[in-house]
């Protein structure tokens, strides 16, 4: 159920095309063998497969652990970067793109306008003190959309089906 073009009548709405870049990642990153996942456009820089738990990562991290949305199954998600975590097949990084969309994507059709300016206090001394909810969900479109152009860009170096924009 795609609760984005449901209901009108929440903030979702806008974020329709947050949607339509979601399902363009999950198939791009779909077929892949793990061979695949293991390339990168550079020796040294990060693997797609580092990229697309990254994104998982950042998802999990921001709703569970700074805004409080998900179960621990969700939070566990947060892990998926970290320093040794393990590699991930395609299968569970479309279950990790898919999960933490679905829990996201739950959160935002919940919301009103005015609930977009909670805001939640940083770490002590990290900038900015304060973040609104808005600003956490636009950071997250801009991280998707900056590293979904990563993984795009490296499947496209190595004569792969990109994300088809």
């Amino acid at each position: 159920m795609d609760t984005m073009t449901e209901d009108p009548s929440t903030l979702a709405v806008f974020y329709k095309g947050w949607s339509d870049y979601q399902t363009l990642l999950t198939k791009a990153i779909a077929p892949l063998t793990t061979e695949q996942l293991t390339l990168s456009v550079a020796p040294g820089l990060r693997s797609i497969s580092t990229i697309v738990r990254h994104m998982i990562g950042g998802r999990a991290r921001w709703f569970h652990d700074m805004i409080g949305v998900g179960d621990e199954e969700f939070a566990s998600l947060g892990r998926w970067d970290s320093k040794g975590a393990p590699e991930r097949d395609a299968a569970e990084l479309v279950f990790g793109l898919e999960t933490s969309w679905r829990v996201m994507q739950e959160a935002l059709a919940s919301w009103t306008p005015e609930e977009m300016l909670q805001s939640y206090e940083n770490d002590p001394g990290d900038e900015p003190a304060l973040f609104t909810r808005q600003w956490i969900i636009w950071h997250l479109i801009e991280h998707d959309l900056h590293h979904g152009g990563e993984v795009s860009l490296t499947l496209g170096l190595h004569g792969l089906q990109a994300l088809d924009l």
